[in-house]
């Protein structure tokens, strides 16, 4: 395994990331990964991020974890979840241009905050599959899963504390074909505890979607 600090181009603005590659023979399949809400503390040093990353290796695909515009090292201020749009659409880019991966193989994942701008306008064909690790559905409604027709995961926990295990079935059952859903029992919305299950059944959808 190789943990790469990266920087790489958005706009006028550099962001940083860490791209984390298996050992073995590339290219590998890549998820790029989006951090929890960066005005509350949430960067690619996550938790629950940095669990998956470590998980998407162990099943030999590569991950991009990157901080958003304003957050940690990388450059730029706050966007309110629109502006940082185009950051995940520069992460999709960068990684599709490494020679570790393979650009047919790309998929992303958001969690809580990192979904929003994920799911709205970033996602686009070179994505194969994408999941949504505990969706904040009271910040916003998500509308761009509803149009997304790609194998889709979502899971959250039995005690979120932002989204009610009814508000999330309700959502998932509004969404089209193919998709998947879990509610990890005893889990709140920050994972204390429970990271290896997330980034473990995370990991092996994706291993499972970008074969």
């Amino acid at each position: 395994m190789k943990l790469i600090q990266v920087t790489f181009p958005c706009g006028e603005l550099t962001l940083e990331g860490m791209l984390q590659v298996p050992g073995g023979s590339s290219p590998f399949a890549c998820v790029v990964v989006c951090h929890p809400h960066p005005l509350y503390g949430g960067d690619m040093e996550n938790n629950v991020v940095v669990a998956l990353c470590y998980a998407l290796c162990e099943k030999e695909i590569a991950s991009l974890r990157f901080n958003f515009r304003g957050a940690g090292g990388s450059e730029g201020s706050f966007g309110g979840g629109i502006a940082e749009r185009e950051d995940v659409k520069a992460a999709i880019a960068f990684v599709a241009s490494r020679e570790e991966v393979d650009p047919q193989r790309i998929g992303l994942c958001g969690y809580s905050f990192g979904a929003i701008p994920s799911f709205l306008g970033a996602l686009s064909e070179q994505i194969q599959a994408i999941a949504a690790i505990s969706p904040p559905l009271a910040l916003s409604p998500l509308y761009g899963l509803k149009e997304y027709s790609r194998p889709k995961l979502l899971i959250c926990g039995s005690e979120d504390n932002f989204t009610s295990p009814q508000a999330f079935e309700a959502f998932f059952e509004s969404l089209p074909k193919p998709k998947e859903h879990e509610v990890i029992d005893g889990a709140d919305h920050f994972w204390g505890g429970h990271e290896g299950e997330v980034g473990d059944r995370v990991a092996s959808f994706f291993a499972q979607m970008l074969r």
